[in-house]
């Protein structure tokens, strides 16, 4: 879809008269590519998620604000936000915690020698230094502080909701 003799998209933007691009070797498309491709992985099960706690939603609410003449902006800004806040509290704080967590398998089958300037990330580092140069107790310790880190996110970000009167995970 992306290569250069025969992808898609080159091939859209040579009928558009611009030059073709080798989107999976470029060192500045690797980061717009990943983010796009994270989206696109990640649309499906925030939807369902968000649509599942709307669902949830008193209707009869909406009713009275239709009857008070509030418009959809009104009401999305003063039902439904307020209704699922609890929802986006919890996932905030879980995607928080995995900050650090950017898809090894996802990173390492986009990584080549010309984007690997760009590309690497804590868990391709702890792979290479792991197991493809032998040096498994520093490897191990970064992923250690990996780990860490993402649990000392997960407790502040908890104590901030609940500072604000949130539940939190626990």
């Amino acid at each position: 879809m992306l290569t250069l003799d025969g992808g898609i998209v080159n091939g859209l933007l040579e009928s558009l008269g611009f030059q073709k691009v080798n989107f999976l070797l470029s060192e500045e498309w690797f980061r717009p590519l990943y983010i796009l491709q994270v989206i696109w992985r990640e649309a499906g099960w925030g939807t369902i998620v968000f649509l599942a706690a709307i669902a949830a939603v008193d209707t009869q609410l909406y009713e009275a604000a239709t009857m008070d003449g509030a418009n959809r902006f009104r009401q999305m800004w003063h039902i439904t936000l307020p209704a699922i806040r609890s929802v986006i509290v919890i996932l905030l704080i879980l995607k928080i915690g995995d900050i650090l967590e950017l898809g090894f398998e996802h990173v390492y089958l986009l990584l080549n020698s010309a984007n690997r300037r760009v590309a690497e990330i804590f868990d391709t580092y702890v792979y290479v230094t792991g197991l493809q140069q032998g040096q498994s107790s520093y490897s191990t310790a970064v992923g250690f502080f990996k780990g860490f880190v993402g649990l000392i996110l997960v407790i502040i970000a908890n104590r901030l909701a609940k500072k604000y009167g949130e539940e939190g995970i626990y």
